[in-house]
């Protein structure tokens, strides 16, 4: 008798287990129907842009092809790892955000879209950080002169995926300024700049900007990849020793 109810519960385990993974690959199958051909092929790195994707992260169309992928904000949060605020002035739907928040003690993320904003709060629920980011809905341009930080970090607009027809990406096409302008606001409130570009940007132009500041800021370059691909170019302006 015992036998025989012991095989039964393992039976009801089996019947759960197997119904939970029918509703689960339900969801995804209804999921990729859902994602447009512009983003389909981001779909299918979800999680190089998020690790916990299957937790219930949610993006939006623009921060398929904008988030940057989580290895890479990783490694951007670890060079001011320590930090006392960081200011993160396109957030979007926060990846990048989340990193420098497991890192620094404070984050201060704007974005000028409320819908963007939402779900990078919810996102960051996931991660469990929410409560070390203060999520903003604003202008940067029109913020910065009240904001105050350790670290800027821009990653502004590249112009969609169409930025790599683009042999030379120069600094007038970033969105909604040019990256000299954008710099210059960002200088105003630390020298401690990260700048996250296209893989074809001008480096030698993205570099000189650390000729605005006297003496000029320390520079390094890196080149970042996933799976073997390159994905953009991260400058670094300032100091790194934060902790």
């Amino acid at each position: 008798m015992a036998s025989r109810k012991k095989k039964l519960k393992l039976f009801k385990r089996r019947v759960k287990i197997k119904a939970r993974k029918r509703v689960e690959m339900a969801e995804k199958k209804k999921e990729k129907e859902n994602v447009t051909p512009l983003v389909r092929k981001y779909w299918l790195q979800r999680y190089d842009l998020f690790s916990r994707y299957d937790e219930g992260i949610k993006m939006d169309e623009e921060g398929w092809f904008s988030v940057t992928p989580e290895e890479i904000a990783a490694r951007q949060a670890r060079w001011c790892a320590g930090a006392g605020v960081v200011i993160d002035a396109f957030a979007g739907v926060g990846g990048n955000a989340i990193q420098f928040a497991q890192l620094c003690h404070h984050v201060v993320a704007v974005d000028i879209d409320p819908k963007k904003v939402a779900l990078a709060s919810d996102n960051a629920k996931i991660y469990g950080v929410e409560d070390n980011i203060d999520f903003i809905v604003g202008d940067f341009f029109q913020l910065a002169p009240f904001l105050k930080g350790d670290v800027v970090f821009l990653a502004p607009p590249w112009g969609g995926p169409s930025y790599k027809a683009i042999e030379n990406f120069t600094l007038d096409l970033l969105k909604p300024k040019d990256g000299h302008s954008l710099f210059q606001v960002a200088q105003a409130i630390t020298p401690n700049i990260i700048m996250y570009l296209p893989r074809n940007v001008d480096v030698l132009q993205a570099s000189a900007l650390s000729w605005l500041s006297s003496p000029p800021l320390n520079v390094e370059i890196e080149e970042n990849f996933v799976r073997g691909n390159s994905k953009g170019i991260t400058i670094y302006f300032g100091d790194t020793l934060f902790t």
